[in-house]
């Protein structure tokens, strides 16, 4: 054993560096899987209040003022473009706030976010699938953040952040077509 350690030590620098690389990019590598692994435990529960049209459960798991406050922004980008009129912008600039609180109200449930979940392919019919295949699909940000595409490398449609140890879905950037009240 003694003699294995002593072969070690004689390993040349330039080993030891790529060694502590690939440790270090296994290391980065496993936060973004324990990410994905502590998100996918809420982004279930909210397909299970989603599916089971449990307003406290599904409160619980959305950040609403996020999810508001990207309405008004939304709002704020189709009324501010070049190509409105100055009382198009007017009226989007003072009516972006209370609008995106409307529709938040109206939208943010879980009977409008099933056709969401529809679209990933959960029907009601369909059983959810398990924390690990969750954790699977869903993609690190790197910010902290983890989101979920309809494929794999696919753009980000929905988008959960850890808020005080509960994972909340904090962005909504599919079609918002989808966002309809039944």
């Amino acid at each position: 054993m003694a003699s294995g350690h002593k072969a070690a030590m004689k390993l040349p620098r330039q080993r030891w560096t790529s060694l502590l690389g690939v440790l270090a990019v296994l290391s980065a590598s496993g936060c973004a899987t324990a990410e994905r692994v502590s998100a996918a435990g809420d982004v279930h529960a909210l397909l299970v209040a989603i599916r089971d049209d449990d307003r406290a459960a599904f409160d619980a798991h959305v950040d609403r003022s996020a999810l508001e406050q990207q309405l008004e922004s939304r709002i704020l980008e189709r009324t501010q473009g070049p190509n409105q009129s100055e009382t198009t912008r007017s009226v989007g600039a003072a009516l972006a706030g209370p609008l995106a609180r409307l529709a938040g109200e109206a939208l943010l449930r879980p009977d409008v976010f099933r056709k969401v979940a529809e679209y990933y392919g959960y029907k009601p019919d369909t059983p959810i699938p398990g924390e690990f295949v969750i954790a699977s699909a869903l993609r690190p940000l790197g910010d902290g953040r983890v989101c979920a595409a309809k494929r794999h490398g696919g753009p980000c449609l929905i988008t959960f952040a850890d808020e005080q140890g509960v994972w909340r879905l904090v962005s909504f950037d599919g079609d918002v077509g989808l966002l309809r009240l039944r």
